[in-house]
């Protein structure tokens, strides 16, 4: 059994709060019977919801893109800092983010209630592929993009994955691994002699950060889903990244 209000939060008719007036107005139905108040207890199995005569069921696991700012600490809670749980709407406070971006780190994060695919998505054997425009100091060459492709070892002994680094001009490029080391990216780059002014992650699978503004959400559709879920990353979709960087420069 379940309340009724909790019920229609998870189907992400509207939050609780809201779910309060809606109910009260009777436009809520049980079993077609007007439901009596927000608390009343369902059985969700079995007993039938309506929200103005329109069936509403059980939701499918959710997976929210946000565009961080910087900062904001990726966390659920933190005593000192603000987190990025404060920038979601009500009703998706329940979500856990996938992986970190650092508090200095901008761009896509990505929060969901499917542990699965949040594993999946985090775990290298899986090499699904991060993409972050990197403003940094010096100006990246081929010398440094080959040491990337090779597998960088930084000063502390650890070893990095194959990456790609691709230059966007002086102090600025594109860099994409698939793994999330501590400050990976910003590692990667001091150890070229490129420390890093500000990051900002654009890409993550085959899916794109785009025009979302800064400190906004938005659900994922099932299509960008499997999008995100997209391991065959090659060049060529790289390049395509770059163009469409420097077409914006």
């Amino acid at each position: 059994m379940q309340r009724l209000d909790r019920f229609l939060s998870e189907a992400g008719v509207a939050s609780r709060r809201e779910l309060r007036a809606i109910i009260r107005a009777g436009r809520v139905r049980v079993n077609d019977v007007p439901a009596s108040a927000p608390e009343q207890k369902i059985d969700e199995t079995s007993d039938r919801v309506t929200l103005d005569g329109e069936a509403v069921g059980p939701r499918g696991p959710v997976v929210l893109l946000l565009h961080k700012p910087t900062g904001y600490v990726t966390s659920t809670d933190d005593p000192r800092d603000r987190t990025v749980m404060e920038l979601l709407p009500p009703q998706y406070r329940g979500l856990a983010p996938v992986g970190r971006l650092d508090k200095d780190t901008s761009g896509l994060l990505l929060l969901t209630d499917d542990g699965q695919l949040a594993h999946r998505l985090i775990s290298p054997r899986h090499a699904v592929w991060k993409i972050y425009d990197a403003v940094h100091e010096g100006e990246a060459g081929e010398a440094d993009c080959a040491a990337f492709r090779a597998g960088l070892t930084l000063r502390d002994g650890t070893v990095c994955r194959p990456a790609y680094l691709r230059p966007l001009g002086p102090g600025r490029s594109l860099v994409a691994v698939c793994e999330g080391k501590y400050h990976q990216v910003r590692r990667m780059l001091a150890s070229r002699g490129m420390p890093v002014t500000a990051l900002r992650r654009i890409a993550e699978g085959g899916l794109e950060l785009g025009t979302l503004p800064m400190g906004m959400t938005r659900e994922l559709t099932c299509g960008e889903i499997r999008l995100l879920e997209t391991v065959n990353f090659d060049e060529a979709y790289l390049e395509k990244l770059v163009q469409k960087i420097r077409s914006m420069l």
